[in-house]
């Protein structure tokens, strides 16, 4: 419905508009800023360059060079496949409208279907738009509320300390784990890692999604109340278009599809720097042989965890 709309009423991308009077008295940043917990001080984070300039930068590199295999390499943590335009597309650097129209003029035509090249990547802007839709559709959503009413009465869990063990990477499951730090360490996440942990947090661990969408805005350098929220909602099975409630990620086997050789886990979580990439997923009888304790073993017995997710949306239809 989006891409028809798109197709029928076009778009335009507007000027900037002509400063009126004096500017008011700013510098204007070269880098992210934000406090130091270490230091007590106001420091730069080179991460992030602020600016339009910065972001037309990232997305003509991108256009220019990942576009075309972005179907391919989305999904892996350990490789550059991703625009990384998502901070300045939540901050109003940079609008979904520019993206569209340089990809466009990149492509030389609109995608239409995942048949054609630059497709997918149109299709997450769509995803983006259709979150925002929804909230101004849907005013609960922005109320802690979940887009199916019914789910509100699902018996999540609030045990804090299990919340905690997710929030800094302690799970016991190595690809969870290093999404959790990196997050914690960069204030950004691939997407594929956001489902994963998401995932994990309500399906395996049964804690309520709000908990989770909460610490994702305090701490993405993207964080944006319609994406968030629509993310969280789809992978708790509350949401839009949500997976089906019995479709539940296998942590192990998602690290092992999209990190095989262990180069993002290892990266993050460096008790297993050295570990060899046949063990790196499932670490603990390797560390039990080397006489190692430095990993903590794993939370949940996934299996199990997963049948408890599923009776849980169950009894909802009693």
């Amino acid at each position: 419905a989006w891409l028809k709309a798109l197709d029928e009423e076009g778009f335009v991308i507007h000027r900037a508009p002509t400063l009126r009077g004096e500017p008011l008295p700013w510098q204007p940043l070269a880098e992210r800023d934000f406090v130091d917990a270490a230091l007590g001080e106001l420091t730069a984070d080179p991460r992030w360059p602020v600016g339009e300039v910065e972001a037309l930068r990232r997305l003509n590199i991108f256009l220019e060079q990942a576009v075309l295999d972005y179907g391919e390499t989305r999904d892996s943590p350990a490789i550059a496949g991703t625009s990384v335009l998502s901070p300045y597309l939540a901050t109003g650097i940079i609008s979904p409208r520019q993206c569209v129209a340089a990809l466009q003029q990149r492509l030389g035509y609109r995608p239409q279907s995942n048949a054609q090249p630059g497709f997918v990547w149109l299709n997450e802007l769509v995803w983006r738009e259709f979150y925002r839709h929804l909230l101004v559709l849907i005013p609960t959503l922005s109320m802690n509320r979940p887009f199916k009413p019914e789910t509100a009465a699902l018996p999540w869990s609030w045990d804090p300390d299990a919340f905690a063990a997710w929030c800094e990477g302690r799970t016991g499951y190595p690809i969870v784990d290093a999404a959790m730090r990196c997050l914690n360490a960069t204030g950004w996440m691939h997407n594929r890692l956001r489902m994963i942990v998401a995932s994990f947090l309500t399906k395996d661990l049964h804690i309520h999604w709000r908990l989770g969408e909460d610490y994702f805005m305090s701490r993405l350098i993207d964080g944006d109340l319609a994406a968030n929220n629509g993310g969280w909602q789809w992978a708790a099975g509350t949401g839009a278009d949500a997976a089906p409630y019995f479709r539940v990620f296998n942590p192990t086997t998602q690290g092992q599809r999209f990190d095989p050789q262990g180069e993002f886990i290892r990266t993050w979580v460096t008790e297993l720097a050295d570990i060899p990439a046949a063990y790196v997923h499932q670490p603990h009888d390797w560390l039990r042989l080397k006489g190692r304790r430095d990993y903590p073993a794993p939370m949940v017995d996934h299996s199990v965890a997963r049948v408890r997710a599923i009776e849980m949306f169950r009894s909802l239809e009693k």
